[in-house]
């Protein structure tokens, strides 16, 4: 039998963890799934971590202090971790950016701004330079790039399933001269396309829907429970009790009925790409 490789502990912060989780395991002389035993997440997760490859949330980190009998370091060392991968994202959103990388589906809602998975670089730096308008052109930037490495995700062998739903006003109302906006517009057809992503849009005739408050982002996992995340102006918030998820979902899916089919949707992302390009005024 091949001799185990063990996580290089000084790679970075996960990984120390991972590796000190791993070694409390072992001294305390249980396996994987006893120790998944009793925690909402499975084992191959709990593996991930023990390589460094993935954070271990505030949940399991009491989980596992209380089976381990380790008084709460996990639990006082998470939020290293966590920190670690921010990489430019704000603090609010350093899990999930980290979540979306493991996500088997992501579906949002988006009725004010254009997801960042869909983002061009010039759109995401408009959209942080109006948020931040005094940040220096490095800060800036380091968001910009972090916002463009999300996508990243797409690429990779299990990419999630991706399903948006925007509002129109997205696409009729323009964040950016009509030059950047067709290609902005042009980009997220191409994501849809190339993803086989699904797009639907809330069209302004709508008057009222179940879901007319607050970003959202739904999130499915093959060894987590899902989970919801709502984003406000300058905080954000993960939710993963079971009842508020199952109302926030009722509430998307209601959604889905009140947009337009998808084959409408981006026909209307595309003719509207064609109108910036053309000069073409939107009513």
């Amino acid at each position: 039998m091949p001799s185990r490789k063990d996580p290089d502990a000084s790679a970075n912060v996960p990984s120390f963890y991972g590796a000190e989780l791993r070694f409390k395991r072992e001294l305390a002389g249980l396996t994987l799934e006893q120790l998944a035993e009793g925690s909402f997440r499975g084992v191959p997760f709990l593996s991930q971590i023990e390589r460094g490859e993935r954070r271990i949330p505030l949940d399991l980190a009491r989980h596992v202090d209380m089976k381990l009998s380790t008084d709460g370091f996990f639990e006082r060392r998470c939020e290293d971790a966590r920190r670690a991968r921010q990489s430019g994202h704000a603090e609010y959103f350093a899990d999930v950016a980290e979540m979306e990388r493991h996500a088997e589906t992501i579906e949002e809602w988006a009725p004010m701004l254009v997801p960042g998975l869909l983002q061009t670089a010039a759109y995401a730096r408009a959209i942080v330079r109006a948020a931040m308008p005094r940040a220096s052109d490095e800060e800036v930037e380091k968001k910009v790039n972090a916002r463009m490495g999300r996508a990243e995700l797409f690429d990779s062998q299990d990419a999630p399933k991706f399903w948006a739903i925007l509002d129109e006003s997205l696409i009729c109302r323009p964040a950016l001269p009509d030059e950047q906006m067709a290609e902005l517009l042009d980009h997220i057809a191409e994501v849809v396309h190339t993803t086989r992503s699904i797009l639907q849009i809330v069209p302004e005739t709508a008057v009222a829907h179940p879901f007319m408050m607050g970003m959202t982002k739904f999130m499915t996992f093959a060894d987590a429970p899902p989970v919801v995340y709502a984003e406000s102006l300058h905080s954000g918030q993960l939710i993963d009790y079971p009842a508020l998820v199952k109302q926030y979902r009722e509430s998307y899916d209601l959604l889905r009925a009140v947009a337009l089919p998808p084959e409408t949707s981006l026909a209307m992302v595309e003719a509207a790409a064609e109108d910036y390009r053309n000069g073409k005024p939107r009513d």
